[in-house]
């Protein structure tokens, strides 16, 4: 694959290092600390004859190469071998990094041809060493930093590594043998993603997305216990608790145990209230927000893919896990009477969709639909356990919020959010967030369910899928966030409730849809609902994994 990294960073399995391009700049970056931390540590130019000079940059999933302008012969090579270490290769040219440095960062020269850089903001360290050729360094120190870093590398073979305390000496693979190491790590993956598929419609969204989920995981450390796959290492380098749920659902068939970890770090992190973060990084652990309660929905469809999900104890876990959150929201979330609420737009993971703009809190059909769902599904998961009472338990709560929802937020001209102390109706009704009920279809009456499918069909579905906003609102808004945009976690929702509750044509449809518009907007955060075009983030794992479960499913025609 031709990889542009103006869209999708350069890297690989469990680094936190990536490679980026910001209009003419190229910038060596590191993730750690999460998308609000800075992230870029030197900006790279090629430097020939004393004179800096044009450069273009070829990458694939294996290696990052340096061409000057309008030459053939490669000057420079970067690969990631192993999760901490970054290799450069430089021929006939210097390779200049210029740290992108704080006032107490700091670098110093050790031994020959090693430099140790301290990097305060991001309490990380990187040892820059010379393995065969010729390394230099201006690093003028005042008082307490240098005052800038400017190192050059030519002709030979370099490392930089990375590490918290200390640096261990080591052996480094030659750079051919490391080269050949990468491949053989990232063809196992690749051939994993693409499950026997053999057409060419959709190789080019099948190469993007296998290398954005393998390239986006990173190590543990810190606060990370396991492997995590961020949402990109573009700009949104965090894990977030229901994003989480889809990169799982996409790797429980050939990585159950790497799948059952993204689940695991949200339950290990779970508040004593029995909130999830709303995201986790190797820093930070944020429960500003929540996200959507679909643990248990998204690990039903596990124990389908694998019988590794089907131990006893992973049940029990998940069980007892999803049980707190359930109380989360009904000793935190819910005033007497009344359905839980969101307190944010956040908190739905539709931050700024249109039910949102009269104010909070919210009452929400999507998530009593979510609850519904998961106490339903907590109750099947409670007779596997022998809980027989906890089962006629949760049943009945899933019966009792039912009839609230429909009371509550539904009337003949469908359902609806109400916002306040006072729970007022909300008289906005124009956002897809309000269709999601198909989740509890098997519990509607079908003239209810064929209303919201007409409707979906009718206000909601264009050339590319779902617009999260109707396209005739007069709160859509062209590149709008979840004001008309296309997601592929809210379609991939969709299709599997239509499929799952009668409705497979129309399911079918829009997963071919969804999997027609990756090949126009890639594997972007969001897609213009008419044109296509990707939007926001360019590498996004999500999106990736949905069309990889898209792809699965339109394979085995179900």
């Amino acid at each position: 694959m031709k990889l542009d990294i103006k869209e999708i960073p350069f890297s690989r399995f469990g680094s936190y290092f990536c490679i980026s391009q910001e209009k003419d700049s190229v910038y060596i970056r590191d993730v750690h600390g999460g998308d609000d931390a800075p992230s870029k540590l030197f900006q790279i130019d090629i430097v020939k004859d004393g004179v800096e000079r044009e450069f273009e940059v070829r990458a694939t999933e294996i290696s990052l190469s340096f061409y000057l302008k309008d030459q053939t012969e490669r000057v420079a090579e970067i690969i990631i071998p192993e999760e901490d270490e970054l290799h450069i290769e430089v021929q006939d040219v210097e390779l200049r990094l210029r740290a992108t440095k704080g006032k107490y960062d700091s670098l110093m020269e050790l031994e020959d041809g090693m430099y140790e850089y301290h990097i305060y903001p991001m309490e990380l360290k990187l040892m820059i060493m010379n393995l065969h050729g010729d390394m230099s360094a201006q690093a003028p120190w005042n008082i307490i930093g240098n005052d800038y870093i400017d190192m050059r590398l030519k002709n030979g073979h370099f490392v930089i590594e990375s590490y918290r305390t200390v640096y261990l000496k080591k052996e480094y693979l030659p750079f051919s043998q490391g080269k050949e190491q990468v491949e053989v790590y990232y063809k196992e993956w690749f051939d994993s993603m693409k499950k026997g598929y053999v057409k060419e419609k959709y190789q080019p969204s099948l190469e993007r997305a296998s290398y954005i989920t393998w390239s986006s995981v990173v190590h543990p450390d810190g606060t990370l216990k396991d492997y995590a796959m961020y949402m990109s290492k573009l700009w949104m380098y965090n894990i977030w608790s229901w994003d989480n749920c889809f990169n799982a659902l996409n790797l429980g068939e050939q990585y159950p145990e790497l799948s059952y970890a993204q689940l695991k770090i949200f339950m290990d992190t779970q508040d004593v209230s029995g909130a999830y973060p709303d995201f986790v990084n190797d820093k930070f652990i944020s429960y500003n927000c929540i996200k959507p309660p679909i643990f248990a929905i998204i690990y039903e469809q596990l124990m389908e893919k694998n019988d590794y999900f089907k131990d006893e104890q992973r049940v029990r876990n998940v069980y007892e896990s999803t049980k707190k959150v359930m109380t989360y929201y009904e000793n935190y979330r819910t005033y007497q009477g009344r359905l839980p609420h969101y307190k944010h737009g956040n908190d739905s993971g539709w931050d700024n969709a249109s039910l949102f703009h009269v104010g909070m809190p919210v009452e929400a059909p999507d998530l009593a639909s979510f609850l519904i769902r998961s106490y339903d599904i907590l109750s099947s998961f409670a007779e596997m356990l022998g809980e027989k009472e906890e089962a006629a338990r949760f049943k009945n709560q899933a019966d009792t919020l039912f009839h609230l929802l429909m009371e509550r937020l539904y009337d003949g001209d469908g359902f609806y959010g109400r916002v306040g102390k006072n729970g007022e109706k909300i008289a906005i009704r124009s956002s897809l967030i309000l269709r999601l009920p198909v989740l509890i279809g098997y519990r509607l009456d079908k003239t209810i369910m064929d209303s919201l499918v007409s409707d979906l069909e009718a206000n909601f579905e264009t050339e590319f899928g779902l617009a999260t906003e109707s396209v005739t609102s007069d709160y859509y808004r062209e590149n709008g966030y979840w004001l008309g945009p296309i997601w592929a976690p809210v379609t991939y929702l969709f299709i599997h409730a239509l499929k799952n509750n009668g409705y497979k044509e129309t399911g079918n449809r829009l997963r071919d849809k969804f999997l027609n518009l990756t090949l126009i907007g890639g594997m972007a955060e969001n897609f213009d609902p008419h044109t296509g075009k990707g939007l926001v983030d360019t590498s996004f794992t999500w999106t990736s994994s949905v069309f990889l479960l898209l792809l699965d499913d339109q394979l085995r025609r179900v």
